[in-house]
């Protein structure tokens, strides 16, 4: 027997009918270049969004075709996600910091039929346009009096395009498994595959996200997503905050400069802000530097890359909860958070610094389990580690255009490809990726651990840790360092000795090597690739262990 419950799909449009007559006055604020900052209401965004999809119906396009973005978080971008979405269209969104050749790969791959780009790309569109035939036009976002000179192609004004359209227009139903966004992967090898995500799962996804164990975002919040548009949704955060009613602040091209971020935290009253851990280096850097505080701020989200303790205990100087979460885009991307700043005063500082460094718990909606390498499942006592696998209604099932032939399926689970523990209490810790694991005379070592640990030495800016070839322990793991802008002094000794007590003895590496800079994807993650190719020849100095 089923239950006599209305059966009411879950579309993007049904968020933003309700901030509309919910949260119509709440205020979206972007930073436009170094113009005065652009505000207006979540009421104005979506009836200039209506205008946008109203224009965007006489392109002629059919349900599931791609509309692509290379552009910033700002109101414009905002607008692109929902008009594009609650058109039955799919909003690909394009991180512009990939290489040329990377970016003509998705464009093409993803066929998409139109291109909306920020004014500050229009010179890289133009390296491109020959190369993807499938584009028909690309829209400048920006006013018909600064639309600047172009060799692009069929160029549309986006300014000329809103005004054009009818605010009175009505989006049609869409079925809730309708596609609604696609985001390339970043990986460091192959081509980037394609993450084609749902209406019902990026509703689903929004909620959990807004849970106060997640990212906990309410109307009392003005949230400042420093993480781009452009990359997995900007987690959720252009859903999440206009369904709660809070308040959105948008960085535009200022989000990698600490000072600015500083001020802006503190001139709109940020509550809760979400970024990769460098953003913070920079932002904390100018705060220790200036003597200034971000009164408003409460809590930050960092995700993306493994947050050195360091980062934590200085925003704890700053009464700013900082809360580890850890996704995949293939997870939309969120899967765990570590909320647990509660347990401080019953662990003690010691133990408390070991569990705040871990991944988190999975949030509901998310199920995971590590499996050894025949599949078996694997105890969650802290200690058993193996492949993380992971499955849930916002996790990818396959990658587009490759429906069927997905290598990562496991038998209805999605294999992360990373390796990790999971205690007791549900916490989880990645250890490294399957492809970077050290294997040291029959022993695992967590390289993730050992980087951790590096980082938090104060001379050290950056740190990774790769295995490399040992005549008696197979492998070893080494060191690479880049040096603080101060801290020129460094040296091996010191940077060994440091790790005296810090983590297992045998897992110390046994030489360092420094460099000027680590190399990194289009996302901030360091490419151990090419590391392990820059290091291929090399000759650890010593052959104990």
């Amino acid at each position: 027997m089923n239950g006599l419950m209305m059966n009411m799909q879950l579309s993007i449009a049904s968020i933003a009918e309700h901030a509309e007559r919910i949260n119509g006055d709440v205020e979206i604020v972007s930073v436009m270049g170094n113009q005065p900052r652009h505000r207006y209401t979540y009421r104005e965004a979506f009836a200039r969004t209506r205008k946008l999809s109203d224009s965007m119906a006489l392109w002629g396009l059919e349900q599931g075709d791609r509309i692509a973005t290379l552009a910033w978080n700002d109101y414009r971008h905002f607008e692109i996600y929902y008009a594009a979405a609650c058109s039955g269209y799919v909003c690909h969104t394009i991180n512009p910091r990939l290489f040329p050749e990377q970016l003509a790969y998705i464009i093409n791959h993803a066929e998409d039929r139109y291109v909306c780009i920020d004014p500050d790309f229009v010179s890289l569109a133009e390296s491109l346009a020959d190369q993807c035939p499938t584009v028909q036009a690309w829209v400048i976002m920006t006013s018909a009096e600064a639309m600047p000179e172009t060799r692009l192609p069929n160029v549309i004004c986006y300014e000329t395009l809103v005004a054009a359209g009818n605010e009175a227009f009505q989006w049609a139903p869409l079925d809730e498994n309708a596609a609604c966004a696609l985001c390339y992967t970043s990986g460091t090898t192959g081509n980037p595959k394609g993450v084609l995500y749902s209406h019902r799962s990026t509703i689903l996804h929004a909620y959990a996200a807004m849970m106060p164990d997640a990212l906990g975002i309410s109307q009392r919040d003005v949230v400042m997503p420093i993480v781009p548009m452009f990359h997995v949704n900007a987690w959720g955060n252009p859903y999440s905050c206009p369904m709660a009613g809070a308040k959105l602040v948008l960085p535009g091209n200022r989000m990698g400069d600490g000072q600015f971020m500083a001020t802006l935290i503190n001139e709109e009253g940020v509550t809760l802000s979400a970024g990769v851990p460098t953003v913070w280096l920079g932002m904390l850097a100018h705060l220790k530097a200036s003597g200034e505080d971000v009164a408003s701020l409460r809590q930050i989200i960092v995700g993306g890359a493994a947050c050195p303790l360091s980062i934590m205990e200085d925003f704890d100087h700053y009464g700013v909860e900082v809360r580890v979460g850890w996704g995949m885009t293939e997870m939309s991307p969120l899967g765990t958070v570590n909320a647990s700043m509660d347990s401080r005063e019953s662990l003690g500082e010691q133990e408390f610094a070991k569990v705040r460094l871990k991944a988190g718990r999975q949030i509901f909606g998310v199920e995971m389990k590590i499996v050894d390498d025949e599949g078996h499942d694997l105890p969650w006592d802290g200690v058993a580690f193996g492949s993380l696998l992971v499955r849930g209604p916002w996790v990818c099932s396959s990658y587009f255009k490759l429906e069927g032939s997905d290598a990562h399926a496991h038998e209805g689970w999605f294999e992360t490809g990373d390796v990790a523990t999971i205690d007791p209490q549900g916490y989880m810790a990645i250890t490294d990726r399957i492809k970077d694991v050290i294997k040291s005379g029959g022993e695992w070592i967590s390289s993730i651990e050992v980087e951790n640990a590096a980082t938090d030495h104060p001379k050290v800016a950056e740190a990774a840790v790769i295995g490399h070839f040992h005549p008696k322990w197979s492998e070893r793991p080494l060191l690479i360092v880049v040096r603080g802008a101060d801290s020129q002094d460094l040296t091996a000794e010191e940077m060994l000795a440091w790790f005296d007590g810090k983590i297992a003895k045998w897992w110390t590496p046994d030489a360092v090597e420094f460099i000027d800079e680590l190399p990194h994807t289009a996302t901030g993650k360091v490419q151990k690739v090419k590391l392990r190719q820059m290091f291929k020849d090399y000759v650890f100095p010593v052959t104990g262990a």
